[in-house]
Protein backbone atom coordinates (compact mmCIF):
# COMPACT_ATOMS: atom_id res chain seq x y z
CA UNK A 1 0.00 0.00 0.00
CA UNK A 2 0.91 3.23 -0.86
CA UNK A 3 1.64 5.28 2.58
CA UNK A 4 2.28 8.63 -0.05
CA UNK A 5 0.15 10.42 -2.39
CA UNK A 6 -0.10 13.64 -4.06
CA UNK A 7 -3.30 15.13 -4.23
CA UNK A 8 -2.60 16.56 -7.59
CA UNK A 9 -2.48 13.05 -8.76
CA UNK A 10 -5.93 12.34 -8.14
CA UNK A 11 -7.72 15.62 -9.46
CA UNK A 12 -10.38 15.00 -12.09
CA UNK A 13 -14.21 15.97 -12.99
CA UNK A 14 -17.25 14.56 -14.38
CA UNK A 15 -19.56 16.31 -16.19
CA UNK A 16 -22.98 14.45 -14.82
CA UNK A 17 -21.83 15.02 -11.07
CA UNK A 18 -18.66 15.99 -8.82
CA UNK A 19 -15.83 13.77 -8.89
CA UNK A 20 -14.91 11.75 -5.56
CA UNK A 21 -11.67 9.90 -5.63
CA UNK A 22 -10.05 7.75 -2.33
CA UNK A 23 -7.02 8.36 -1.37
CA UNK A 24 -7.22 5.98 1.53
CA UNK A 25 -9.46 3.83 3.29
CA UNK A 26 -9.11 1.64 6.53
CA UNK A 27 -11.07 1.03 8.92
CA UNK A 28 -10.98 4.12 11.00
CA UNK A 29 -10.76 6.75 8.57
CA UNK A 30 -11.80 7.08 5.19
CA UNK A 31 -9.55 10.14 3.40
CA UNK A 32 -10.56 11.39 -0.21
CA UNK A 33 -10.65 14.05 -2.65
CA UNK A 34 -13.81 15.86 -4.28
CA UNK A 35 -13.96 18.61 -6.80
CA UNK A 36 -16.48 20.49 -7.74
CA UNK A 37 -16.85 22.02 -11.25
CA UNK A 38 -18.43 25.42 -11.33
CA UNK A 39 -22.45 24.96 -10.75
CA UNK A 40 -21.75 21.71 -9.24
CA UNK A 41 -23.42 20.83 -5.67
CA UNK A 42 -22.73 18.13 -3.17
CA UNK A 43 -26.25 18.13 -1.71
CA UNK A 44 -27.09 18.95 2.52
CA UNK A 45 -26.94 15.62 4.37
CA UNK A 46 -25.80 14.35 7.30
CA UNK A 47 -24.11 11.47 8.76
CA UNK A 48 -25.51 10.60 11.94
CA UNK A 49 -22.37 8.83 13.82
CA UNK A 50 -19.39 10.53 12.05
CA UNK A 51 -17.53 13.36 12.14
CA UNK A 52 -16.08 14.68 8.68
CA UNK A 53 -13.71 17.33 7.87
CA UNK A 54 -13.57 19.56 4.54
CA UNK A 55 -9.84 21.14 3.79
CA UNK A 56 -9.70 23.57 0.49
CA UNK A 57 -7.06 22.90 -1.48
CA UNK A 58 -8.38 25.12 -4.01
CA UNK A 59 -10.80 27.42 -4.86
CA UNK A 60 -13.90 28.19 -2.73
CA UNK A 61 -17.04 26.98 -1.63
CA UNK A 62 -20.84 27.59 -0.10
CA UNK A 63 -20.96 25.70 2.82
CA UNK A 64 -24.24 24.49 4.30
CA UNK A 65 -23.33 23.55 8.08
CA UNK A 66 -26.73 23.26 9.99
CA UNK A 67 -28.54 26.30 10.03
CA UNK A 68 -25.88 28.13 8.72
CA UNK A 69 -24.23 28.62 5.10
CA UNK A 70 -20.69 30.34 4.41
CA UNK A 71 -18.38 30.93 2.17
CA UNK A 72 -15.17 29.31 2.58
CA UNK A 73 -11.30 29.99 0.70
CA UNK A 74 -8.52 27.91 0.21
CA UNK A 75 -6.37 26.99 3.20
CA UNK A 76 -9.54 26.53 5.56
CA UNK A 77 -11.21 23.60 7.01
CA UNK A 78 -14.63 23.20 7.78
CA UNK A 79 -15.65 20.73 10.27
CA UNK A 80 -18.91 18.74 10.29
CA UNK A 81 -19.97 16.97 13.56
CA UNK A 82 -21.48 13.78 13.60
CA UNK A 83 -25.86 14.77 13.09
CA UNK A 84 -25.13 18.17 11.57
CA UNK A 85 -26.34 18.78 7.92
CA UNK A 86 -23.84 19.77 5.81
CA UNK A 87 -22.98 20.60 1.93
CA UNK A 88 -21.27 22.56 -0.70
CA UNK A 89 -21.87 24.28 -3.39
CA UNK A 90 -19.15 25.60 -6.06
CA UNK A 91 -20.50 29.53 -7.37
CA UNK A 92 -16.94 30.54 -8.42
CA UNK A 93 -15.12 30.59 -11.92
CA UNK A 94 -12.79 27.66 -11.37
CA UNK A 95 -12.85 24.53 -9.89
CA UNK A 96 -13.15 23.81 -5.90
CA UNK A 97 -11.20 21.05 -4.47
CA UNK A 98 -11.40 19.66 -1.32
CA UNK A 99 -9.80 17.27 0.91
CA UNK A 100 -12.31 15.11 3.13
CA UNK A 101 -11.70 12.99 6.01
CA UNK A 102 -14.52 10.73 7.31
CA UNK A 103 -14.74 7.69 9.89
CA UNK A 104 -16.30 5.25 8.23
CA UNK A 105 -19.58 3.92 9.44
CA UNK A 106 -19.49 1.74 11.92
Amino acid sequence: MTLIKNLQDHVGSRPDKFFKNTLFHSDTLLLGLNCLEPGQVQQPHDHSDQDKFYYVVEGEGHFWLGDNQMVVGKGNVVWAPAGVIHGVRNEGAARLTLLVGIAPAP
